[in-house]
This record gives structure tokens, sequence and C-alpha cells, in this order.
């Protein structure tokens, strides 16, 4: 469990030679997920069920070998860490690729968007602890985006009111990273809250965002601010069997401002 900060911190727009730094954030944010969602996976009863059945083939097939059973076990076991962690490491690296491979382009230099890094005094030095964006989206880019995903369910029973805002266009909430040391000190929270008043300025009626099932700390973060389930799906970008092998889904949350 992560500790609570004293440390007094400060929200401000990304600056290019936050790049490095932001970078490496992002990275370890994503990859911390990989252990959660192995546990979670290994956990599932389909899954132990299955590890049983595979030891119990070792088992028997290695001459009532214990090693061997032990030996297929694992092996089941590998395969999902290998899963949840292609999962993480496909999204990190899909990222990296587009938006967060040049900040400015995509964010700041489009008015529809927006980035901000959490600056906290560590140690009497001034570092970048947290992140989080937000990208512009029209009522057409939304439509398009629901019908694309894999096995796509509306909680609720509908898709969100695009009346709501007017003309439809929201606020897409992406890359809210924590650094540990810092978390449970409302770094998150004032991030999210520096998304909100973003869309407000941009005339927005809601605010979106997607966090996949082993986020528990970012899932009760948006709960907290006031953020709802209103979909999920299993798009996780990945191959297909990883995502139901690795039993991760992606939850849609909104908040409307």
């Amino acid at each position: 469990m992560a500790q609570k900060s004293n440390a007094q911190f400060s929200i401000r727009e990304y600056r290019p030679s936050d790049r490095l730094v932001v970078t490496s954030l992002f990275r370890d944010g994503i990859l911390e997920h990989v252990y959660p969602a192995f546990f979670k996976a290994l956990s599932h009863p389909d899954h132990v069920g299955v590890a049983l059945s595979i030891s119990v083939a070792g088992y028997v097939l290695g001459g009532s070998s214990y090693f061997q059973a032990l030996l297929f076990g694992g092996a089941w076991a590998g395969l999902l860490y290998y899963c949840c962690h292609e999962i993480c490491e496909g999204y990190m690296a899909r990222r990296l690729s587009t938006d967060m491979a040049d900040v400015q382009l995509h964010y700041l230099d489009n008015p529809d968007n927006g980035f901000w890094v959490a600056e906290a005094d560590v140690g009497g030095q001034t570092k970048v602890v947290g992140m989080a964006a937000v990208t512009g989206k029209r009522a057409e880019e939304e439509g398009a985006r629901f019908d694309d995903r894999n096995g796509g369910v509306a909680g609720g029973g509908a898709e969100p009111d695009q009346d709501a805002g007017g003309d439809g266009s929201h606020g897409e909430v992406s890359h809210v990273v924590v650094a540990f040391p810092h978390r449970r000190s409302a770094v998150g929270s004032q991030l999210m809250q520096k998304c909100l008043d973003f869309c407000k300025e941009q005339g927005h009626a809601r605010l979106v965002l997607e966090v996949s099932s082993p986020q528990t700390a970012a899932i009760a973060l948006c709960q907290k601010v006031g953020f709802v389930q209103t979909a999920s799906h299993g798009n996780t970008h990945a191959n297909r069997w990883f995502s139901k092998l690795g039993r991760v889904n992606v939850l849609r949350m909104e908040k409307f401002i």
C-alpha cells in the first residue's frame, strides 16, 4: 500500500523538457498492472480448474511425478502471465508510438486537448510526480469508437445521450498516472479536477475515460470524484485470446459536468 506523502505539489501544463520523465512515468504506470492482472486471472475459478486439471494430467503422464505436475501447472501459470504482460506491453507500445511520441503536437498544439503534470518538492528538488491528459472528441468520433468495440456492452441499457452535450462533444481523459510514493496525497484527485475544469472551459458536458479491470485504485479514484461505469468491452488492442485468457476487460466511465 502506498504511504501518504506530505510533499507540496502543484499542477502545470506539460513542457517539452518533461518528455523523458513523463515517458518513464507512463511506462512504470502501465507495466505495474501486469502482476495484479496476472494474480486476478490466476485466481479466477475457471483458471483454477484448468490449472488443477493440467497438474493432474502431468502427474499421471509423468508416472506419478509431482515434479511433472508442478511443471505442467507452472506452464499454465506462465501462459497467463505472458497474456497479461502482452496486453500491458502492447497498449504501452501503441501509445508511445502515437500520441505520447509527440505530446506537444498531439496535445498542446491542439486547443481541444490538454496535458498536465503534477510537481512536488522531493528532497529539495522539484520533480514531476504525476500526469494527466484530455482529448476533445466530437459526436461522430464517439459513435465510430463504440461501434468498433470487440464485444462492447453498454451499461444501464443504453449509450450515453449525445444530446446532453449539445453537439455531443465530450472530453476523454487518459494517461492519469501518479508516482507510487505520492499516491494517497490528493495528487490524482487534483489532476482529475484539472481535467474537469478544462472540459468546462471547452464547453463539454461530460468527461469520459477507459480503465482496465485490474486497475482497482484508478477505478476507486474515478468513483470517488463522481464517475460511473456506463459500458465495458474486451478490446484491449492485444490479441483477443490474450484478453480472454487474461480476463481483462476495459471499463468505460463517465461523469457529467
